[in-house]
This record gives structure tokens, sequence and C-alpha cells, in this order.
């Protein structure tokens, strides 16, 4: 059964590789899963077909046979569960990845897209100066925390793991902003995860969207 994505049409990002179908890109590439890609605008988004596969109207969405999933968490746990290369086949090890995806999804993700949000939607409110230090102060938090953790280490546990390819995903949001350069060991971690071959060939067909 082939695997079908879909993807904004234009990518809002710039194709800076921000767009959420980049992390499933990514996991597809890791797994050697061939894909197919259907774009989508913004006007088309909101229509009933596609809310019939992403009820909130968003992408990506992922359709295999008679399967149909939504969310980047849910897609790319279905991806390592299916095909070998993202998961461990320890059991421990296996749990542990896991937790990964979730803390960067819940943990990490929630705390830079407030900070998107203030430096990008609340920019002009009058109390925005006083409020974006403390959006910035809860970012360098999460950040303090996971580089005490992942230390020395090039992955968050062991190998490679799905949980590095969401992490690394999440931390690519504040490259941007400087936040990032603050932590030396979390730069070189998400240079090392742009590095993987699997994360350039999702990047470079997301980049072709923006470029055709």
């Amino acid at each position: 059964m082939s695997i079908t994505i879909t993807a904004f049409e234009r990518s809002p990002d710039g194709g800076k590789g921000l767009t959420r179908d980049a992390r499933v890109r990514w996991a597809l590439e890791e797994v050697g899963q061939p894909y197919e890609v259907r774009l989508v605008s913004f006007r088309a988004m909101k229509e009933p077909a596609h809310r019939a596969l992403h009820p909130f109207g968003q992408i990506p969405t992922y359709e295999e046979g008679d399967l149909a999933l939504f969310e980047t968490g849910s897609i790319v746990f279905h991806i390592a569960e299916r095909h070998a290369g993202l998961l461990p086949d320890d059991a421990n090890a296996r749990a542990r990845a896991i937790t990964w995806m979730f803390a960067a999804l819940n943990t990490v993700e929630s705390a830079i897209l407030e900070l998107a949000t203030a430096r990008l939607l609340e920019g002009d409110k009058p109390w925005s100066k006083e409020r974006l230090p403390l959006v910035e102060d809860r970012v360098r938090d999460r950040l303090k925390q996971l580089s005490a953790r992942l230390d020395s280490a090039d992955w968050l546990d062991g190998g490679f793991s799905a949980g590095d390819l969401m992490m690394v995903s999440v931390l690519l949001r504040l490259e941007s902003s400087g936040i990032l350069d603050e932590y030396p060991n979390l730069a070189a971690y998400v240079a090392r995860g742009e590095a993987r071959p699997a994360y350039k060939r999702a990047f470079a067909a997301q980049l072709a969207v923006y470029t055709r």
C-alpha cells in the first residue's frame, strides 16, 4: 500500500523545514519508505474533504490503505512502530524513546510555540514588552533542563531515535531567535540532526514545494 501525506501548497515558512509535514517526511526517509505528497491550499484545508482526514483543518495527514492519521506525533509514532529504524529493539529503550517524543511535543514545543505567539502575534500589544521576557525565561528553563540531560551525548538515549527526530524538529523553531545558541550542546545536537542524510532529503523535498 502506498503512503500519501498532505503538505501546504505554498510553504508558509519559506521552505525552512519548519512546517510539520517536514517531520513526517524525515521519519519516512529515515525508515526508507517511499511516499507521495498531496499539496493542499489554505482554502482546501478548511473544506469537508480535508476535514474528513484532519478535523481541525490542518496539515499534515497520513493515508495508507484504509488508514488515515493526523497529528505529527501520532504519525511519526505509527511510522516508527511499523518500520525499523526509529525505535530501539530493547523494550525499555523503546519506551524511553517514546517518552522523549511526548516530551518534545508536550513539554518543550509548548513553551517554544508560546514564544512564537508572543513575538509574532502579540508584539504590538501594550503589555508585550513586559510579557516577552517572562516567556523567554520559560523557554530558557526548558532548554537548561534539556541541555543538562543531554550533556555531552550525541543523542538523548543511546542511538538516534524517533525521540531525537521530534526533539530536533521542535528545537529547529528556535534557530532564528538566537536563544538556542546560548546552549552550545543543544545547538550541536540540532546540527547533528540536520546533517543526517534522511533529514537532508526531507528538507530538500519540502524546500522544493516553496521554490517550484
